[in-house]
């Protein structure tokens, strides 16, 4: 495991890790890697029910409804349409790990 440190751990860290781990080589590390974001992306962009990694939480498309906001600069109420978003809903097990 790295040390802990205020800054969120790298692409390149994540992969030497897992290689270190796992006795693979980072080139294969970080093909898993990629394969698994394309994935995640296509399946929650096509599934109603969005794409679950277990363990770790669930990537969904949500619908935000119309909204009135304002403008900072000129304090002008302008009207927000309304969109689609991305939201990844954190598992139980990693609130109770990190919250206790």
């Amino acid at each position: 495991m790295t040390k802990s440190s205020d800054k969120a751990m790298s692409k390149t860290q994540l992969i030497a890790e897992i290689a270190d781990v796992t006795q693979l080589k980072k080139p294969q590390v970080s093909a898993v890697i990629d394969h698994l974001l394309q994935v995640a992306y296509r399946e929650a962009k096509s599934s109603e029910k969005g794409f679950s990694i277990p363990g770790l939480g669930k990537l969904v498309v949500v619908d935000r409804p119309e909204r009135m906001g304002r403008n900072p600069q000129t304090n002008e109420i302008v009207k927000v349409p309304a969109k689609k978003a991305v939201k990844f809903r954190i598992s139980k097990a990693v609130k109770d790990a990190l919250l206790g």
